[in-house]
């Protein structure tokens, strides 16, 4: 028998459940079907969202050739055979179904489950075909494509974000299962309470669907005509909560990026817990370690210089001391640096730096400041006129530092933190 999830599959946009922003009346995806002027897009969305289910739909109502292949297990050469097939198919139908008014189609579709797993060689070999319509390329990635497209491709496809499934979508599909499977009619289910299956499922149809086959095809009660399910039944078949989080996946960088900024964002108890879903996780300890050097540098920076100190100790002692127990010093760093005054100066100073660099090239170095290793570079006046700081009060004699060009020029422009504030008396006191 097959999967729930593959018999419940759904086959036209009227069965099809959750994105009504694309597939709802006057969305995007509706109007382009509706039309039958289909171009090519990218479908990014979590797992279990519809992306393989919506590319067949689409396909089905406008009746045209279609093709699937998986980055996984395909690779140029597959591509290619496709794109020949697909010239072929046109061929048949008279050409590359242009007119929308004899064709329901654009052209042969191309479906590419996991796009963001090509190389860029194999996205390469797609370019062609998708630019002269020889395909309509669909492709579906958990991925963000402004990471793992190349930009030619992305140029030539427009990418549509789906959702996870709310609690209404996963109602309605939890209803249909029950109503609509002829197993799950026989089994005379009643489902009491949905907390954990949707708890659980994680706006995941396809999740949704096999908690509720698996509990359906291991649970019974002894003299009962039917089967109960509520929360204590689904946990008790699941165990435990899987973690929903994927290391080289989106929500790898979304978390990290909430742990970040509640540290820059002086929220110790927020940036504890992002740092307690990734540990939970099986994060990479030495990849949360280094953010918090960052952090260190670029959020608390000149603020409190110790900061960069205990990060990199944080650093040092999880590679002493290993795991599990390397998750006290990273609690420890996480806490200190949110708790830390914050300053970017530094951050600001040096974008501000390279702007300049950009804008007015290499300035050349003063003489005085150039060292003279040759006698020929003493005789062009290197070196000639420099004052030796030490030899001075203070360790400091005024001179120029910078290119003639950029005399003045302010990069680093303190914040209002003690520290910095401090800093900046210790300089007006040397300069003025």
């Amino acid at each position: 028998m097959l999967p729930l999830a593959e018999r419940l599959r759904p086959k036209t946009l009227n069965e099809y459940i959750g994105q009504k922003h694309l597939v709802g009346q006057g969305a995007v995806l509706r109007q382009m079907i509706e039309s039958h002027r289909l171009t090519s897009f990218i479908l990014w969305g979590p797992p279990g969202v519809g992306k393989t289910t919506l590319a067949k739909i689409i396909a089905h109502e406008l009746e045209c050739p279609f093709y699937t292949l998986s980055a996984v297990t395909s690779g140029v050469k597959e591509v290619r055979e496709v794109i020949e097939q697909a010239k072929k198919a046109a061929r048949l139908q008279g050409g590359l179904f242009a007119d929308a008014d004899t064709q329901k189609g654009a052209s042969p579709i191309l479906f590419i489950d996991e796009i963001h797993r090509f190389s860029k060689s194999q996205q390469d070999s797609l370019l062609g075909a998708v630019e002269a319509g020889t395909i309509t390329l669909i492709g579906a990635t958990t991925e963000n494509p402004s990471f793992e497209v190349i930009n030619p491709l992305l140029s030539r496809c427009q990418v549509y974000v789906l959702k996870s499934l709310d609690k209404a979508d996963l109602l309605e599909l939890l209803n249909r299962a029950l109503t609509q499977d002829e197993y799950l009619k026989s089994r005379k289910i009643e489902v009491k309470e949905t907390d954990s299956l949707l708890r659980y499922s994680g706006g995941d149809a396809r999740k949704l669907l096999n908690i509720l086959e698996l509990v359906s095809g291991t649970s019974s009660e002894s003299g009962k005509s039917g089967l109960v399910i509520d929360n204590d039944t689904v946990t008790k078949v699941l165990q435990q909560n899987p973690v929903a989080y994927d290391k080289d996946g989106e929500l790898h960088y979304d978390i990290i990026s909430a742990f970040i900024k509640s540290i820059r964002g002086s929220d110790p108890d927020a940036a504890i817990y992002w740092l307690a879903r990734m540990v939970a996780a099986g994060e990479d300890p030495a990849f949360i370690a280094r953010r918090l050097v960052i952090s260190a540098s670029e959020d608390i920076g000149l603020a409190n210089p110790n900061a960069m100190l205990v990060a990199n100790a944080c650093f040092d002692t999880l590679q002493k001391i290993g795991w599990p127990e390397g998750r006290i010093p990273l609690a420890l760093a996480t806490i200190y640096l949110a708790t830390s005054q914050k300053s970017n100066s530094a951050y600001l100073a040096i974008d501000k730096a390279l702007g300049e660099v950009e804008q007015s090239g290499n300035q050349p170095v003063p003489l005085h400041l150039r060292n003279a290793p040759t006698k020929l570079m003493e005789e062009l006046g290197y070196h000639e006129g420099y004052q030796y700081a030490h030899d001075f009060p203070n360790h400091f004699v005024k001179q120029q530092y910078m290119p003639d060009e950029l005399v003045g020029k302010q990069f680093w422009k303190p914040q209002g933190n003690p520290q910095e504030q401090k800093m900046i008396e210790w300089m007006k006191h040397l300069w003025n």
